[in-house]
């Protein structure tokens, strides 16, 4: 696969990731953070702030990693 291939498919998978986090995550903080107490929606914001990293982490390797011969 040439590195423009790999960068592209690696740029529209973060995309979509980036998206689907988001509203996942806001879903989430409706339902649990109006009723928590503010040491559980500053661990709630650390988590999923820190969280969506995870997996673009994981795929920049693979984006810029030369192509095998």
């Amino acid at each position: 696969m040439t590195p423009h291939t790999k960068k592209l498919i690696g740029t529209i998978l973060m995309l979509i990731w980036l998206v689907i986090y988001a509203l996942v995550v806001s879903a989430l903080a409706v339902r649990i953070l109006p009723h928590a107490a503010w040491y559980v929606s500053l661990l709630f914001y650390v988590v999923a702030g820190l969280f969506w990293i995870v997996p673009i982490g994981l795929a920049l390797p693979w984006m810029y990693r030369e192509p095998k011969r």
